[in-house]
């Protein structure tokens, strides 16, 4: 239900995916899909620095929130429309966030850690399904340690997706079958009654909303190696 719910020593050998609905796995899905010469999702600002420091700062953009901030400095902020083709093409992006990245951190300890989102949900189901892993933690990056709606609605996604035949759910994996079953019907709708929905709509900016609540959009599944983000599957 949120990052701080990790045990790390029950990882080994297991697949993880993080989800970080607004924004920090749907944007990263987009700068990889936008033609980003290399992703690098950071833990902390002092990581992302020590990664701008070893790529060099030519060709190299910085990008993220803390506490739902800009960063100072930064070239750009969350957003996904703020890393067009045009902008990220043949450029390095280190990324950092207050939930999502720091979520992937602490997944590090899994086997394979994967990118979840709304937008590559039916792919990232499709790769768990066919990979032939025993145990899969679906993590959401949550809020501050709080539960958000748009990241267990993203799990759910994914789960409902699965051949429920093939594995032994958690309790928390069948709340997620019901939750979805209930409004995975109309997932725009669900979405803006949580409170991080309700900022989209209450900002105007119901364009990045409908970006993020694009169930299938995308059919890339970003994993992190070393460090750095790969794609598999088609944007």
């Amino acid at each position: 239900m949120t990052r701080q719910e990790i045990v790390p020593g029950r990882l080994a050998g297991a697949t993880v995916v993080v989800l970080d609905v607004f924004m920090a796995t749907t944007t990263l899905l987009a700068i990889l899909e936008n033609g980003a010469r290399g992703v690098y999702p950071a833990e902390s600002l002092g990581e992302a620095e020590e990664i701008r420091k070893k790529l060099g700062p030519e060709n190299v953009l910085r990008g993220g929130e803390q506490d739902a901030r800009r960063i100072d400095g930064y070239d750009h902020g969350p957003f996904p429309d703020e890393y067009a083709p045009e902008v990220v093409a043949g450029k390095d992006v280190v990324f950092v966030t207050t939930n999502g990245t720091r979520a992937l951190a602490d997944a590090a300890p899994a086997e394979r850690v994967l990118l979840g989102s709304l937008r590559n949900a039916p792919a990232v189901a499709r790769e768990l399904q066919g990979s032939g892993t025993d145990s899969i933690y679906l993590v959401c990056a949550g809020s501050a340690g709080r539960f958000t709606v748009e990241d267990f609605l993203g799990a759910a996604t994914i789960i409902s997706r699965l051949d429920p035949s093939g594995w032994r759910l958690n309790d928390a994996a069948w709340l997620a079958l019901d939750f979805v079953e209930r409004h995975g019907k109309d997932i725009p709708e669900a979405l803006k009654r949580g409170r991080g929905g309700r900022w989209f709509v209450e900002n105007d900016r119901m364009d990045a909303f409908a970006f993020v609540a694009d169930v299938g959009a995308s059919g890339l599944v970003p994993e992190v190696r070393a460090g750095k983000l790969v794609g598999k599957g088609s944007a």
